[in-house]
């Protein structure tokens, strides 16, 4: 892996990086979170897109993806408090519950965190399949966001299964704002998105998107898939400021941070 652009000035041990893998201690160094003042929070979203603006191949982002690319998915995962996902997300992409690792571990006890961070999923509707093991089975226990008019049935349904529910909304779906506040007041602070395309354009049009980390993926799909992002546009496009890139293979991994 090669650093074209550091996090921080480059210096001559940056030089000596090399082309070589980057550890698990190296990574976590470079996509650390922000020192947070009290009461503080940081919303990140990592995600993947093809050359021409793919987020996604059938449905699904591992084809666009890298070993690399799960190296440093795995790595915002062992950073972060809480991971906020769609529903859509959860049901395509077969999500399971997020677990311990010990490359983490003494990273996270340094910083008063949990063994692994909480899976929050955002649904308004709580169409889920509550006997998956990411709410059965997880290590710590899952949230679902949603609306105060959310389905009482399914709001039930979601608490005998394990599941915590958090109201961040008035009607039956949830406001981007309310729900990083409502996270932040769980101590949840260091959040970290992973999608879908219309959670994270939910979270860009109320302004609340700290940092995205995006894998430019060095392939091509043409179709019709979702971008990155979706819903309707901001009125104003939000510029965001490089922080870093890395390059392995033709991948370009790369942080912007909101100015």
């Amino acid at each position: 892996m090669r650093r074209l652009f550091p996090v921080t000035d480059m210096t001559a041990d940056d030089a000596g990086a090399g082309d070589r893998e980057w550890s698990l201690d190296e990574l976590a160094d470079a996509y650390a979170y922000p020192e947070l003042p009290p009461g503080g929070v940081w919303l990140r979203a990592n995600m993947v897109s093809s050359l021409d603006g793919a987020g996604q191949h059938e449905g699904r982002s591992q084809p666009l993806s890298s070993d690399t690319d799960m190296r440093i998915f795995g790595t915002l995962r062992g950073l972060a408090d809480v991971i906020v996902v769609g529903a859509q997300t959860v049901r395509q992409e077969e999500y399971r519950p997020a677990r311990a690792r010990e490359a983490f571990a003494a990273r996270r006890a340094a910083a008063g965190q949990g063994p692994a961070p909480v899976i929050a999923v955002v649904s308004a509707s709580l169409d889920l399949d509550f006997s998956l093991p990411l709410f059965t089975e997880p290590l710590v226990p899952t949230l679902v966001l949603t609306g105060a008019a959310a389905p009482a049935e399914s709001v039930h349904a979601a608490g005998k299964a394990g599941a915590e529910v958090v109201i961040a909304g008035d009607g039956p779906g949830v406001e981007p704002a309310r729900a990083v506040a409502a996270l932040a007041e769980r101590g949840l602070r260091r959040q970290l998105t992973e999608g879908g395309p219309r959670l994270l354009g939910q979270f860009v049009a109320a302004e609340v998107l700290d940092e995205l980390c995006l894998t430019v993926s060095p392939t091509m799909t043409a179709g019709t898939a979702q971008r990155i992002a979706g819903g309707p546009p901001v009125a104003v496009p939000q510029r965001f400021a490089m922080a870093s890139v890395l390059e392995e293979a033709g991948f370009l991994y790369t942080r912007y941070r909101r100015i």
